[in-house]
């Protein structure tokens, strides 16, 4: 069933973070996993990901945030999806996430968070089974 073409993942550090290293780590292994990886750089608001996520065409989105926002915007971001129609792109996270936290933010429809010290070789598995082309 699959359209022949890589997953498109979306690596997004929404917030005012000043950190993107361990997202640019998390992008650069997916690359090199064979997806094709956009990062969209510092300082997202969750309207700019999920207008590129659509231009981008995108089957997965992976939200990055250090700073404790994460509640808000990580949500923010399904709930933009869901409204403009994508709500088939999966959306999973990683950062500083406390673990009370990880239950509400899977109850919004984020499908995994990563807390520091995942490894890239259960994220990288983790999205290969995960996300698939999008139709």
């Amino acid at each position: 069933m699959g359209t022949g073409r890589k997953v498109r993942i979306m690596i997004a550090k929404p917030g005012l973070d000043g950190h993107d290293r361990g997202a640019r780590v998390i992008a650069r292994a997916l690359r090199d996993a064979g997806f094709e990886v956009i990062y969209t750089g510092l300082h997202q608001s969750p309207e700019q990901i999920v207008a590129a996520a659509i231009q981008e065409d995108v089957d997965g989105v992976g939200l990055s945030n250090l700073s404790g926002a994460h509640l808000y915007l990580f949500s923010r971001v399904v709930e933009l999806l869901k409204k403009e129609g994508v709500d088939d792109v999966v959306v999973f996270g990683g950062g500083i996430i406390s673990d009370e936290d990880i239950p509400p933010l899977k109850g919004a429809g984020i499908k995994e968070i990563f807390t520091p010290g995942a490894l890239l070789e259960d994220i990288i598995q983790w999205v290969k089974e995960n996300i698939r082309p999008r139709s």
